[in-house]
């Protein structure tokens, strides 16, 4: 289910990216561009944190479950350089 939501997500984002060339290639206004770049950006964000969101339930949650030092030490690590470029 999250699979295909993300799926359609990022089948409208690619839409929104398209109609951004066709604004560009015809030299529209560039607020209305600007705009436009403003909405895909935050559309990628929000796609970003449902990822997030299950990864944190599924594989954070599973490698913390284990048990296992190395695993969980692997997981710190993942999820701390994630936060930094996430954050960029």
């Amino acid at each position: 289910m999250t699979k295909e939501k993300n799926l359609q997500r990022l089948k409208r984002i690619e839409g929104q990216v398209r109609g951004l060339h066709k604004m560009v290639e015809e030299d529209r206004y560039c607020a209305e561009v600007l705009v436009q770049v403003s909405s895909v950006q935050q559309a990628l964000r929000s796609l970003g944190k449902q990822v997030m969101q299950g990864h944190l339930e599924h594989c954070v949650t599973t490698a913390f479950s284990s048990g296992n030092p190395k695993k969980v030490a692997a997981m710190q690590k993942e999820l701390l350089e994630l936060m930094y470029k996430y954050s960029q």
